[in-house]
């Protein structure tokens, strides 16, 4: 690959070519932003764990076209997202064709049968995300929304009703 005795050219390798490739994306997340590593969208997420794929092959890589490669994708697929990103930011007409609207699954305790339908998902993973949340009891929970990221995310009762803000975009099939 560089031209040197072969155990040299593989410590060089081991040592160099993965920090580099860190060290290019640590500059693109600066570059583009902090969104580069979030989980706000399907298409963040799958950026995400391309990224770190296409970092596992830049420090793998044997030579140099397959590590430069790497290193155009991870460029091209950041600067992707950006536009998707901005695209999405500025048009509620972009954003709602390229992206799955929140699921009402649960409101006041009640499991809406619909939204498990729609969702598909198991009453048996409604109460294994209650455990996972703290809840004790259904008739604690306030709101469960099914995320376009596919979390699930839990409102508990508590001092204030969730306001109609709150529920702005989020489908309700039940």
């Amino acid at each position: 690959m560089f031209a040197l005795p072969e155990s040299f050219d593989l410590m060089v390798r081991v040592a160099v070519l993965p920090v580099v490739a860190l060290a290019a994306i640590a500059l693109m997340v600066r570059a583009v932003g902090l969104r580069t590593l979030s989980k706000m969208t399907a298409i963040d997420f799958v950026v995400t764990l391309a990224t770190g794929s296409l970092l596992a092959s830049a420090a793998t890589a044997t030579g140099w076209t397959a590590y430069l490669q790497a290193l155009g994708a991870i460029v091209a697929l950041n600067l992707a997202q950006f536009g998707y990103a901005r695209a999405r930011q500025r048009s509620d007409r972009f954003r709602q064709a390229t992206e799955n609207a929140p699921l009402l699954l649960m409101r006041d305790g009640e499991m809406f049968d619909a939204a498990l339908a729609a969702g598909r998902i198991a009453r048996a993973d409604i109460m294994a995300k209650l455990r996972e949340a703290g809840i004790a009891a259904p008739e604690q929970v306030a709101l469960m929304v099914l995320e376009p990221t596919g979390d699930i995310s839990i409102t508990p009762h508590g001092d204030h009703a969730p306001g109609a803000a709150v529920l702005h975009g989020v489908r309700d099939v039940g």
